[in-house]
């Protein structure tokens, strides 16, 4: 079996947890970022002379950050809508927070998901 394949079939094999953290090795260690695509792309090596502009972020993650214990039934109901989880596993998400609720999605929905989480009484943070 080739390098390739094999690396293929490791990073197929991948938890999502293991992913960001993946991914965040590569961008701290070499400065690769993915693009909105999927693609790697170099972090520029600055120079120029010029400031270099910061890129606006496109991609957020909505991560519950806490439950208000007296709405947490109407928070476990919200993220189950979200998420697509089980009663359990939703009951279980909201026990303990601090998890990312969607990942890799438009400012749009993410300021949407972050009203929903809100409105049903718990706190979230955009990453």
């Amino acid at each position: 079996m080739s390098t390739i394949q094999e690396l293929g079939d490791k990073l197929a094999a991948l938890s999502l947890k293991d992913a960001v953290e993946l991914g965040k090795y590569l961008k701290d260690t070499y400065g690769i970022e993915p693009a909105a695509g999927g693609a790697v792309v170099m972090a520029a090596a600055g120079g120029g002379g010029g400031a270099a502009k910061a890129e606006e972020k496109t991609s957020f993650d909505v991560i519950l950050k806490a439950v208000d214990a007296a709405k947490k039934i109407a928070v476990i109901k919200v993220v189950r809508e979200l998420t697509g989880l089980g009663l359990a596993e939703a009951k279980a998400f909201a026990d303990a927070p601090g998890k990312p609720i969607k990942q890799g999605v438009s400012k749009e929905e993410a300021d949407k998901i972050s009203k929903q989480v809100t409105e049903a009484g718990g706190t979230v943070e955009l990453a």
